[in-house]
This record gives structure tokens, C-alpha cells and sequence, in this order.
């Protein structure tokens, strides 16, 4: 078996045993199934139409690591912080699981030097795309290896080493939640509304816009509702001196 398994390993491409060293460098192992980490490399945007019309990329894989990060992730706080409530505990899973904390984590462990990509057919900034490539990586290894090792992956080589956990309870990042503060504070009316919704392919983004006093004082984009507001109310922070 051993011996099966180095010749196939000699008949692979020099793209591919690139790809497998890369795998084992950022997991501990050789993948058992290479095709799911080719697929984990391709973008949507270079994405090929297989005879069915199905156009093969990372989103399906995407859409399953992003699942298996949240019940990890939740499971492992849960755990540790055995004496606080769920707000607290969502607070921190989102801070450690939003697109521009995971695009960064994917930088750090090589991961996104993996992806084959077309930026030109796409609007997307590369820090979702990234974020994306990293969820759609940790899908792959819970298809290759299980939810067991998929765990233990999670939690000892991405959250552990990665995530200053007390740092990330002491840093408040909520600027939707520092302005609400302070339009209480300040006796001022406050509205989040958001203003437009585009989509490109399966991927969307929002346009939020903020009002202080039926003033508009900021707007933001993200890939969801509650990013768009969150860029728009930094943005409002900023402008108000409040960070």
C-alpha cells in the first residue's frame, strides 16, 4: 500500500506535488484525496464547466468549511468560558471567524499562495476571496480526514497558535455597538438603513448608509448586511473622533 501510494505520488504533476507539500506543510498530512484540494485552489472566477454545466470552484467546499469553523469554534468557547452568556460568546466566534480576520490567517499559514484566480471577472476585493479559500480549505480536510481531525486542525493549528484570545475580548471592534453608545449618550437619533444590493454570481454585496439626526454622516459595503453596517459605522467613528 505504502508503495502504491509513493508511485502514484512520482506519476502527479510538479503543480501537484507542489500543491500536496503545501497541504502537508499547513495540516501534518498528505491528503488521501488530492481532488479536493485542487478544487479548494480554483476561484470562481477560473472555474471550469463540467459536461453537466456545472461550473466547478471552491463555493461548495466554502459553504461546508464555513459550517464546520462555526460548530468548532463555538464548541471549543463554549467549553472555555464555561460562565458567559451567548452574547458573549457570538461576540468573540464572530470576531475570530469574519472574512477579514480568516483572509489574514490565510496569508500567515500559505494558504493563499494556493489560489489560481482571475481578479479581472471579478469585483470582489481579494481579502473576501482569501477569507473564502480559507473556509473552503478547512471543508476540504473534514472531507479528507474527518470531524475529528478536523477539530483538532481547527483548534491546534489555526485558533491556539493564531488567536490571542484575550486580546480579542479587550479590543471592542463593534463600532455599530460604540456609536449606538454614543448617540445615547449624546441624545442623538441614529438609523442604519441599507441603500443598495448588488450580486455577482452566488456572491452579493450591500450598501449601508448611516444617519445622525437625519443627516448622512458615513456609508459602507460588505458581503453582508451586518458587514456593510459595520464598515459604515467605522467609517462614522472615524469622522466623530470616537476612535
Amino acid at each position: 500500500m505504502v508503495r502504491r501510494f509513493f508511485t502514484s505520488f512520482k506519476k502527479l504533476s510538479n503543480k501537484d506535488k507542489r500543491l500536496v507539500a503545501a497541504v502537508k506543510s499547513i495540516v501534518g498530512y498528505k491528503p488521501f484525496r488530492l481532488e479536493l484540494f485542487r478544487l479548494v485552489t480554483q476561484h470562481s472566477s477560473v472555474a471550469k464547466t463540467l459536461p453537466n454545466g456545472f461550473r466547478a470552484s471552491n463555493e461548495r467546499l466554502e459553504y461546508l468549511g464555513d459550517a464546520i469553523l462555526g460548530a468548532v469554534v463555538a464548541d471549543y468557547l463554549f467549553k472555555k468560558y464555561p460562565f458567559k452568556d451567548e452574547g458573549f460568546l457570538t461576540e468573540i466566534r464572530s470576531r475570530i471567524v469574519n472574512r477579514e480576520s480568516l483572509s489574514l490567517l490565510a496569508k500567515k499559514i500559505g494558504i493563499s499562495q494556493m489560489l489560481e484566480s482571475d481578479f479581472s471577472r471579478s469585483r470582489y476585493h481579494f481579502k473576501s476571496i482569501y477569507g473564502d479559500m480559507m473556509e473552503a480549505f478547512i471543508g476540504a480536510v473534514y472531507i479528507d480526514r474527518g470531524y475529528k481531525y478536523c477539530q483538532k486542525f481547527i483548534i491546534n493549528k489555526l485558533l491556539i497558535p493564531h488567536f490571542d484570545l484575550d486580546e480579542i475580548i479587550e479590543n471592542n471592534t463593534n463600532y455599530k455597538s460604540i456609536l449606538i453608545e454614543w448617540s445615547q449618550k449624546e441624545n442623538k437619533s441614529i438609523r442604519f438603513d441599507i441603500e443598495d444590493q448588488k450580486q455577482e454570481g452566488s456572491k452579493k454585496e450591500f450598501r449601508a448608509a448611516i444617519f445622525v439626526n437625519s443627516e448622512k454622516i458615513s456609508k459602507g459595503a460588505g458581503l453582508n448586511k451586518k458587514k456593510a453596517e459595520q464598515n459604515a459605522a467605522f467609517k462614522a467613528c472615524r469622522k466623530l473622533n470616537l476612535i
